[in-house]
């Protein structure tokens, strides 16, 4: 049975690698390949979750099953997280259609595939360990660097997310009193590193679907020890087709969108 995982604030003492990656929604052959190039670039001391870690893809017990087995992990939720944890209620749907009818089939797709995962979940146990997941966590480097991470933006699991297309007068008040000199975040699948007045800024990509132009599974490696910290934004590709045949054999409810996504032919943010 999945052990409970309750995040809480800490000090990093010594020198120490850690792996950070957001956004696996359930897709464990890019994550596997993830996992593999950490090991390949020398292995971590700790990795850091920062949610969307089971819907909406093709294995959302799997992606647990192997995040669970991580050593030292902190995670944190995403929306997707929060969703699938929630009642889902086929009701809710129509009402989003009334109101935008020209995204019924995305609106359809969407509650359909957080259905699936939820049913997945529940019996597999892992339902109740993702509802212990916290919005944030906060560390310090040994540095003194203190670190905020969150999935969306400081406060907040969901909207519009930290992306590049956001303003510098926008950013900053996103970041005013996150009381954090490195940001680091997740849910647009849109990698961004930019610093804004004392504040660094990143934004993680996502492991199973990155923004199209470069579908390679996005994560970073931090470096960190009294001296100072760095970060390495790394890229790792996978098999896409596989996991597209995967979701048309398993009969998936989003395998076309999700096909769509996985092709690059579609962006916009569902995480």
């Amino acid at each position: 049975m999945p052990s409970s995982v309750a995040p809480r604030p800490r000090v990093l003492i010594g020198a120490m690698r850690v792996a950070i990656l957001s956004d696996v929604h359930g897709n464990t052959a890019a994550l596997d390949a993830v996992l593999d190039d950490i090991e390949r670039a020398g292995g971590v001391d700790a990795y850091w979750v920062l949610g969307d870690l089971a819907a909406m893809g093709p294995d959302p017990v799997g992606a647990m099953e192997r995040l669970n087995d991580l050593k030292n992990a902190i995670f944190v939720r995403g929306n997707t997280d929060r969703y699938v944890c929630g009642l889902l209620d086929p009701q809710k749907s129509t009402e989003w259609i009334a109101s935008s009818p020209g995204q019924t089939s995305g609106i359809v797709s969407r509650l359909a595939m957080l259905c699936w995962a939820q049913g997945a979940l529940m019996a597999s146990g892992w339902l109740n360990w993702l509802a212990t997941l916290g919005l944030e966590h906060r560390v310090t480097l040994p540095d003194g660097t203190r670190v905020l991470l969150v999935h969306a933006a400081p406060g907040t699991d969901d909207g519009d997310g930290i992306n590049p297309g956001l303003q510098p007068d926008a950013l900053a008040e996103l970041v005013a009193e996150c009381e954090a000199e490195l940001l680091i975040v997740g849910h647009t699948h849109w990698q961004l590193d930019i610093s804004i007045g004392k504040t660094r800024i990143v934004n993680l990509g996502s492991v199973a679907v990155p923004w199209a132009g470069d579908l390679r599974a996005s994560y970073y490696l931090l470096q960190a020890d009294e001296k100072g910290h760095t970060l390495e934004h790394r890229r790792v590709d996978y098999d896409h087709q596989a996991v597209i045949e995967q979701l048309k054999r398993q009969k998936h409810p989003g395998a076309e969108y999700l096909g769509a996504r996985y092709r690059g032919e579609i962006n916009n943010v569902w995480s």
